[in-house]
């Protein structure tokens, strides 16, 4: 739990990566509790009993997600099974949660996880919100994920930045890896953020930070890099999508690792657009190598595990 906005109202639970961060907004006793964003399916036990010790008794009224990727939302089910809390979606998800989409939801082709909650409201870019003892502007966020929104607090000079920014860049840009555009919005959505006056950041992944100016010019350089070179960034991709899920089941076979990548449809569309020319099994093999390079993973004969 990270105090440093406690006299605000605001409580942030900074996660591993395979969960969000959590930000929690209370004002007075009796005012209304509002969590922002809720971790991933496998921390949800963990993220329900952060959340309870933190109020104390009081009960949590309002569940508000930035976007619905499941490492951002996988815990809405469970809190909302604790608490009855409300449930908030960008409003261009609504369709989406209100069928329980999966495909479009895009849970089956990134092989992750997210039980079925209830959404019972939504939020729209420019909406201004009163959540704990400050209002905050949603504001349009889309590259990583199209519907993205970030929240900015402007008399705190506060943002919270979900997957949009982070200290050393953003999230992977999903559409990119289906062949829609995504590299011209990460870039609009930059530009906006860079016309905000921010002291802090709360990121989706990774400790707030206040170095705002420093993170914004490393995270354009990141973008240039990446629109410059798209098999750089499938590939970026595919070994987060791997690492995710070592995160998740934390080891496993390497033959239960390919089986699943073989169920991961965005695995397939990213070797069929940049690396056709490559074998399957070797270009999966070519991964796992680099991850274990790296120091994100080791390879013990048949077994991977997550470190």
């Amino acid at each position: 739990m990270n105090a440093l906005f406690q006299g605000a109202g605001i409580t942030v639970f900074e996660r591993g990566w395979l969960s969000s961060n959590n930000v929690l907004l209370t004002s007075g006793s009796a005012g209304e509790t509002v969590l922002i964003d809720s971790g991933y399916a496998s921390h949800a036990e963990q993220t329900v009993a952060l959340v309870r010790n933190a109020l104390r008794g009081r009960p949590l009224d309002r569940v508000v997600n930035t976007h619905l990727h499941s490492d951002h939302c996988g815990g809405n089910h469970a809190l909302q099974q604790a608490f009855e809390c409300a449930i908030d979606v960008p409003s261009g998800e609504v369709e989406k949660v209100d069928a329980w989409d999966e495909d479009a939801l895009t849970y089956r082709a990134t092989g992750q996880q997210c039980p079925r909650f209830r959404r019972t409201g939504s939020i729209t870019p420019g909406d201004e919100l009163v959540l704990g003892n400050s209002c905050w502007r949603v504001l349009a966020a889309p590259g990583h994920d199209p519907e993205s929104v970030v929240l900015y607090e402007a008399d705190l000079q506060l943002l919270i930045s979900a997957d949009a920014l982070w200290a050393n860049g953003f999230g992977v840009v999903f559409p990119e890896i289906v062949g829609e555009p995504g590299f011209d919005d990460v870039r609009r959505t930059l530009e906006l953020l860079a016309g905000l006056r921010v002291r802090w950041v709360i990121p989706g992944h990774g400790a707030p930070f206040n170095d705002f100016e420093p993170a914004i010019a490393r995270a354009f350089r990141r973008l240039e890099g990446l629109a410059a070179d798209p098999a750089k960034h499938a590939r970026h991709a595919a070994k987060v999508l791997m690492k995710f899920r070592l995160l998740e089941v934390q080891s496993c076979s390497v033959d239960d690792l390919n089986r699943w990548m073989d169920q991961v449809d965005y695995v397939g569309i990213m070797h069929a657009a940049h690396f056709a020319r490559v074998n399957m099994q070797t270009w999966r093999t070519e991964l796992l190598d680099e991850l274990a390079r790296s120091g994100a993973l080791t390879i013990d004969g048949a077994l991977v595990r997550n470190i």
